[in-house]
């Protein structure tokens, strides 16, 4: 007969990896689940080119505001817009010395 000289408490749990185990509830909080999901954008807002200089918006974006930033060029105004369609948040740099100011995606 074999014998082995490990307890057989060793044998039978798994390795001590030093890892929390996940919980079921850690992976199903549907918040969390929709920031981890890469953001729907719908069709005309998947059309504005990002970071260029005078490129159109389109027409379901609703102005929200607008704030200045002193540079050391001048005052650069970004104006800010939601998305009737699908929320999408975006800010429109308007920075007449940099040609890739312009749109970019800022949240939801």
């Amino acid at each position: 007969m074999l014998y082995s000289s490990r307890p057989i408490a060793l044998l039978t749990n798994p390795p001590y990896t030093g890892l929390p185990r996940p919980s079921p509830t850690m992976t199903k909080d549907p918040a969390r689940q929709r920031e981890l999901q890469p953001m729907a954008l719908c069709e005309p807002c998947q059309g504005i080119q990002r970071n260029w200089r005078k490129a159109p918006g389109h027409a379901e974006l609703v102005q929200r505001g607008n704030r200045k930033e002193d540079r050391d060029h001048g005052p650069v105004t970004f104006t800010r817009y939601v998305c009737d369609r699908c929320g999408t948040a975006w800010e429109y740099e308007n920075d007449k010395t940099n040609q890739q100011a312009g749109w970019s995606v800022v949240g939801r």
